[in-house]
């Protein structure tokens, strides 16, 4: 199976797409597509981001001054200013989302052989690269879309926070429900599907594996999130 076919395919047919590729892993094309796309989204939304951060902390000046001092506030100001798009867009997002993929796919893994001796890393990884076709390239143009037109990224959300535009973006409920994306729910449960086919069980247990596996993902990142909220508060 080609990659045009691999990529409609997942949106499309997920079923036959993915029991392909757990019959044959492929995944250098859809990596490299993957990664480029990631480092396209994030050198648009670069300056916006930008501005989104440098707001956030001078509307919270006193604050952050009485918290930390002024010098230490203008420094960490002065970083938010001169930080390096191509730095930022091109390397470190790219690299560490990388590393994110290679590391859940061994996650994935050990679950799955907790229900069966079948699946390899190299199946789990295929799935898991071709899955998130949906977060990061359909996922992203429609937050690119929101986030051009809103002209801010942190106030952008594709989850359940949607549903509620008068929460303020520094508050836990925000941070919360943000982690319930509808693009994430999608990608999770074609994943499930994939994980049948490569551990050669019912799709019932791939969907509670990589759901279980979302929701550890999730409950990690809601945690990093109200810890950045510390800086506010």
């Amino acid at each position: 199976m080609n990659f045009i076919s691999r990529f409609f395919g997942t949106f499309i047919d997920p079923s036959r797409t993915f029991r392909a590729i757990a019959a044959k892993p492929i995944w250098v094309d859809a990596l490299i597509v993957l990664l480029i796309v990631i480092v396209l989204y994030n050198f648009l939304i670069a300056p916006i981001m930008q501005k989104d951060s440098l707001k956030l902390w001078e509307d919270n000046a006193a604050k952050l001054k009485d918290k930390w001092g002024e010098e230490r506030y203008n420094q960490a100001l002065e970083r938010i200013r001169s930080g390096s798009r191509f730095l930022s867009a091109g390397v470190i997002v790219p690299v560490t989302y990388l590393f994110g993929l290679l590391f859940s796919a061994l996650i994935v893994l050990g679950m799955g052989r907790l229900a069966s001796t079948q699946g390899s890393y190299l199946q789990v990884f295929s799935l898991l690269v071709h899955a998130s076709f949906v977060d990061k390239v359909l996922g992203n143009g429609v937050r690119l879309l929101l986030i051009l037109s809103r002209e801010s990224v942190v106030q952008t959300s594709t989850g359940l926070a949607i549903f509620f535009p008068t929460l303020e973006i520094t508050s836990p409920a925000y941070v919360i429900l943000s982690q319930v994306d509808f693009f994430q729910l999608w990608l999770f449960g074609i994943f499930g599907l994939g994980l049948a086919y490569a551990f050669k069980f019912d799709v019932k247990k791939g969907l509670i594996i990589s759901y279980i596996f979302w929701g550890l993902k999730s409950l990690l990142t809601i945690g990093l999130g109200l810890l950045q909220l510390r800086l506010f508060q």
